[in-house]
């Protein structure tokens, strides 16, 4: 069998022995990291999110952290969300665009104090890009890749499961909100959050020679609740209408395509980078829209290619960017990228590798 030998270009994370033994079957890459995709049963996997407890390895979501006394600037001018009034111990889900207004991240902003903060990003080079703004502005700052990998415990009983280990303080923690936490000598931050609607907390490890420790002890606190290991499922996002940065994005996507149009504030600062551009798209008026699609056969599956073209009759109206079947809906669903001049309810055409499926348009979420 072929293997992919871990290097400085793609990089294993403190968790990846403790996955092994989990019996992990699949990675894929995601910020120069092999993060895991799945444990072979993927009806399990699911069924522990939405009804149980899952634990995830997802390290591959780095931190860009930021320090100095223009800190708070740089992470502003960086982000088209308001960030004046970001309090410290929380975090702030930011839309970050380029010059042209394009989408290239949608990190967390985590405020650890005055002139400290954390960028929790998705799958894109932002370390280089802080920094490259950070000069071009001049400003007095120090940015770094701190050792820090998170671990996600998502599910209805992610709860339970933290508390038995940190104590019941967790459940006062609100959507985003953080603190600091030590188990057995090992440095973490612990935040209310994570990339499902099912519930749950994303644990910091600060030490990355602690990983198979931290994995093993909420391993062992989750037992009584069912714990098994899992990944950011795609069925869950989706009919969680959660946004994949790069997967719904192409290199011509705005936020107020994809639905992020509320945490954009066109009165910012022409200096933000982006927010100029945003208010000549916003007045010309945006072109396309995010909706949810659903697929007429309920036998429809996915297939392998991305970003299938949707049509009504001969016209090319868009794409489809994502699909999975969902148990909930009982019908393979996904995501379009299409013209806004169709509406909730148009059917439409799906071309699939030479298929043409029959499907309509609906509100996001699903659920």
């Amino acid at each position: 069998m072929a293997e992919i030998g871990p290097n400085t270009r793609l990089r294993v994370s403190p968790f990846y022995e403790a996955t092994i033994g989990e019996g992990v079957t699949a990675f894929s890459p995601y910020n120069n990291m092999l993060m895991p995709v799945s444990f072979g049963d993927a009806d399990a996997e699911y069924n522990r999110l939405m009804n149980g407890v899952s634990q995830w390895d997802v390290s591959v979501e780095r931190q860009v952290e930021i320090i100095g006394p223009d800190a708070a600037r740089l992470v502003q001018l960086l982000s088209v969300r308001d960030l004046s009034k970001i309090e410290v111990g929380k975090g702030k889900y930011v839309p970050m665009c380029d010059h042209r207004g394009v989408l290239i991240n949608d990190p967390v902003v985590l405020k650890h104090e005055d002139g400290r903060f954390w960028l929790s990003i998705g799958d894109n080079n932002i370390l280089m890009w802080a920094r490259a703004i950070a000069a071009e502005r001049g400003l007095d700052v120090n940015i770094c890749e701190p050792d820090v990998s998170p671990m996600a415990i998502q599910g209805p009983k992610a709860e339970d499961v933290v508390a038995s280990v940190f104590g019941d303080w967790v459940r006062a923690l609100k959507y985003f909100w953080f603190a600091p936490a030590e188990i057995n000598g090992i440095p973490l931050i612990i935040q209310r959050s994570g990339y499902s609607k099912q519930g749950g907390f994303e644990i910091y490890l600060r030490d990355g020679t602690r990983g198979i420790d931290l994995w093993n002890i909420i391993k062992e606190a989750g037992e009584p609740w069912g714990i098994g290991p899992g990944n950011p499922s795609p069925i869950e996002r989706i009919e969680s209408g959660l946004l994949s940065y790069g997967g719904d994005t192409d290199d011509q996507t705005n936020p107020f395509e994809v639905r992020l149009g509320k945490y954009v504030d066109l009165d910012l600062d022409d200096e933000v980078v982006g927010i100029q551009a945003l208010r000549q798209i916003k007045a010309e008026g945006v072109k396309r829209q995010q909706v949810g699609i659903v697929f007429d056969n309920p036998e429809c599956r996915p297939g392998h290619a991305i970003w299938y073209a949707v049509q009504q009759g001969d016209r090319g109206v868009g794409h489809m960017t994502c699909g999975a079947w969902s148990p909930r809906a009982g019908a393979m669903i996904g995501f379009g990228l299409v013209h806004t001049d169709l509406t909730v309810g148009d059917e439409v055409d799906v071309v699939r590798g030479g298929y043409v499926d029959r499907a309509r348009l609906c509100e996001l979420p699903f659920f």
